[in-house]
């Protein structure tokens, strides 16, 4: 997952102890009440602090969720953007320079209606953001609130 070295005793690296801290902080603001709207203003936030590249996807996707799937909620999940039903993250977006990574990852939890047979793909990585993406991603989101 990450590129970062690990800790010298194997431990997380400084990039993954940061996204658990992060989803520590929001299970304490979820525990203390927060709207819907801070979340959202929440996900947009980190929206905004991404590098253009990963902003652009990520702008898009978001885009795209409010159009295809308005009843998932709009938040954030370790740091990322994500959407969840039911308070459970359905979809999300690991960007690529949070774990210094190539490329953006589009993530589906276990939630996500995308069985098929045995064995099915539950991540998907963005390098860019075209027509061509749009429709794939727009068919597995429909897919997975299926």
């Amino acid at each position: 997952m990450a590129t970062s070295k690990a800790t010298e005793e194997g431990g997380f690296t400084a990039e993954e102890r940061a996204a658990m801290k992060e989803r520590a902080a929001e299970l304490k603001a979820e525990k203390g009440g927060k709207k819907k709207a801070d979340e959202l203003q929440s996900l947009l936030d980190k929206i905004a602090e991404m590098p253009a590249e990963d902003r652009v996807i990520a702008e898009r996707l978001h885009a795209l969720m409010s159009k295809i799937a308005p009843d998932l909620a709009a938040k954030t999940w370790y740091g990322m953007p994500a959407y969840a039903r039911d308070g459970k993250p359905l979809v999300f977006l690991q960007n690529a320079a949070k774990f210094g990574t190539r490329y953006c990852t589009l993530g589906f939890q276990d939630n996500a209606a995308l069985d098929d047979g045995d064995m099915w793909p539950t991540s998907f990585a963005i390098t860019t953001w075209n027509d061509t993406v749009e429709k794939k991603v727009s068919a597995l989101v429909k897919k997975a609130v299926s």
